[in-house]
């Protein structure tokens, strides 16, 4: 089975510093997550990112039930991108690329995001009914945090 996409581009008015410095920084991932995905990090988000690190979180995707997620950043290149790949979780597949590229004003921010639902029987339903507008609204509620933390580049290159 293919698995899904979801690809985002937001333009932030950011030095490259300030911006590898929170999007590296595995705490700031609470700050642009919604209030009522319950996410709480419980191992291995004390430190900058680096390769090899594994990130235990508890999240509550759908409908209040809590359920433990572990990624693995397997790639990292610092002020570029850096890549985190689900180890045990909600999905059968995940696999999340974060792009950061300089832009006239600022940082582009990319997040290109693979997946695959948990019971691929179901894969084309599930992702239809529930995954895909669930990651839409996460994607949108992290853009508007964004926004509201950074401000925005109007008509960037």
């Amino acid at each position: 089975m293919i698995p899904y996409k979801l690809h985002r581009v937001i333009d932030l008015p950011i030095s490259k510093e300030k911006c590898w410095d929170f999007f590296s920084d595995p705490k700031n991932l609470k700050v642009i997550t919604p209030d009522y995905m319950g996410f709480d990090i419980v191992e291995g988000g004390n430190c900058r990112m680096y390769q090899g690190q594994i990130i235990g979180y508890k999240v509550s995707p759908l409908i209040g039930v809590k359920v433990s997620w572990v990624t693995e950043i397997t790639h990292v290149r610092e002020n570029e991108f850096f890549v985190d790949e689900q180890r045990f979780g909600p999905y059968k597949f995940w696999h999340h690329k974060h792009f950061f590229k300089e832009i006239r004003g600022g940082m582009r921010c990319v997040d290109e995001i693979h997946y695959l639902p948990p019971v691929s029987l179901f894969a084309p339903l599930l992702n239809a009914l529930i995954i895909k507008s669930k990651l839409k609204e996460i994607f949108d509620y992290r853009s508007e945090k964004l926004e509201s933390l950074f401000g925005l580049i109007k008509n960037a290159d």
